[in-house]
């Protein structure tokens, strides 16, 4: 059986991320998609969004990307990183103003993105020989006990380059008897539970601010927790809430939905600055 738990909030979260591993998978949710893992003795980071860089860009636009949540550290407080991974381009899973000084704070850092992605991920930071890129289907050993697993994902729809590379990735990751399921920017689509049936995914991170507000969207709260039931995910941990006001859910009824849910899945909605533990459980 596998559970998540929350502890309490102790110290910051670089000091957590740096402390040692008591084994299973830690998790901190940093904001919209970003997350910090701790996973078989390595410190990793998922789209973390972590600058203003999208409210300078659309400043006086339609759509305000002022934040609404500060983030929880700074770019230069990450150190010792031994992975950074994006799912895709966009600006708030790979961002200009959080890559660069993360790869000058971590020289052994490696980023993973789309292969399909590589020019982009090169003029938002990323050092030309830390890049590592994946395409739906790749594995990748990142340390003795962390498997990576690229999935296609789905951002309304595939978009792939000349290529037939994919620009928009999920990731799976495997450590310490724990697998999780990073979604990235995704919607259901036709062999996605198959897909993760087969992987027998433990925690799903799923995207929940639904879509049809003007800009590409992503799964309801009730499309994620059936894909979790579908695909015999045991845990759903949502997010890509409370960034940016033109595309959010209310926390508040994020939570009471999850209230709602007595059997079959367990839904959390997280909160930033609390570290999150999944364990397997006898």
């Amino acid at each position: 059986m596998i559970t998540v738990q929350q502890t309490t909030r102790t110290g910051t979260v670089p000091e957590d991320l740096a402390a040692p591993s008591p084994g299973g998978v830690r998790l901190w949710w940093l904001g919209q998609a970003g997350f910090a893992v701790r996973a078989g003795g390595l410190r990793l980071l998922i789209d973390p969004y972590l600058s203003d860089a999208l409210e300078a860009k659309y400043r006086g636009r339609e759509f305000s990307h002022a934040r609404l949540m500060p983030p929880p550290l700074e770019p230069r407080q990450v150190r010792e990183l031994d992975g950074f991974l994006c799912t895709h381009a966009h600006s708030d899973h790979m961002d200009p103003g959080t890559i660069g000084v993360v790869a000058a704070c971590n020289p052994g850092c490696r980023f993973v993105a789309p292969r399909a992605e590589r020019q982009t991920a090169i003029e938002r930071g990323v050092p030309p020989d830390r890049f590592v890129g994946m395409n739906a289907g790749d594995t990748l050993t990142l340390g003795p006990d962390v498997e990576l697993q690229a999935i296609a994902a789905a951002h309304e729809e595939f978009e792939t380059n000349d290529a037939g590379e994919h620009r928009f990735l999920g990731y799976i990751v495997r450590a310490g008897g724990i697998t999780l399921y990073h979604a990235g920017d995704c919607v259901p689509y036709p062999g996605q539970t198959e897909a993760l049936v087969a992987a027998q995914v433990h925690v799903a991170l799923l995207p929940v601010n639904g879509r049809g507000n003007g800009v590409s969207g992503n799964f309801t709260f009730d499309e994620a927790v059936a894909l979790c039931r579908a695909a015999q995910i045991p845990v759903l941990l949502v997010h890509h809430f409370g960034m940016f006001a033109f595309n959010t859910v209310p926390v508040v009824e994020l939570r009471r939905r999850a209230a709602g849910i007595e059997t079959g899945t367990q839904v959390i909605v997280p909160e930033v600055g609390v570290r999150y533990e999944a364990r397997r459980r006898p």
